[in-house]
């Protein structure tokens, strides 16, 4: 692997960690009832409001339609998201310090699984919670399903709700876009090497 390489390496590697500690999605709704609007960030390893009731306000709005309590501890994959996202830089950082051509390509390949997975499973999240609703809800709109957007916005009801990456899901996007420079660079490397 080149220098150049691991250096990419080593820095996406060493950025993942800051995951660890800042918000990695973050969804606000807007409705002309909450002008200041409510908010939540998802962390690798909880929800929580982005005011200091907003999670609490969104649960109480969210049970007048059917939808299931927004609560951290019941959501396994927030109990082991941490320990992957630190697995992954703990093998990157190995990989740069190795600097093996094909521990850069597994490492790369594995990031892209695991975060194609982890947005599968984030949609599916969403999903269950927009569409698993409660026969008995206070409000009921006969087609209705109020799964927000995984990315964008989307009108609910009299609600805007519209979802982003934050900080730690920026960084995330970030490391896999300069670990595919990393793996584009290396086998440009190995071709001109084998064409010599």
């Amino acid at each position: 692997m080149t220098r150049l390489s691991r250096i990419v390496l080593l820095a996406v590697s060493a950025g993942l960690l800051a995951m660890l500690v800042l918000p990695i999605w973050s969804i606000h709704l807007q409705a002309p009832q909450y002008p200041e609007g409510l908010g939540m960030h998802v962390w690798l390893g909880t929800v929580r409001g982005i005011g200091q009731h907003d999670l609490a306000n969104i649960n109480e709005l969210n049970h007048y339609i059917g939808m299931k309590r927004i609560e951290p501890d019941t959501i396994a994959e927030l109990r082991f998201m941490p320990l992957l996202v630190a697995g992954m830089a703990a093998l990157g950082l190995l990989a740069g310090a190795l600097g093996r051509r094909w521990l850069l390509y597994a490492w790369s390949v594995l990031f892209i699984a695991m975060a194609a997975a982890g947005l599968g499973d984030f949609y599916r999240w969403l999903y269950d919670y927009g569409h698993d609703l409660a026969p008995d809800a206070a409000i009921q709109v006969p087609g209705m399903v109020y799964t927000p957007p995984l990315i964008g916005s989307k009108t609910l009801l009299n609600f805007t709700a519209v979802s982003w990456p934050a900080a730690g899901g920026w960084i995330a996007i970030a490391a896999g876009a300069a670990a595919a420079y990393a793996v584009v660079h290396e086998m440009r490397v190995a071709r001109r090497a084998a064409a010599a």
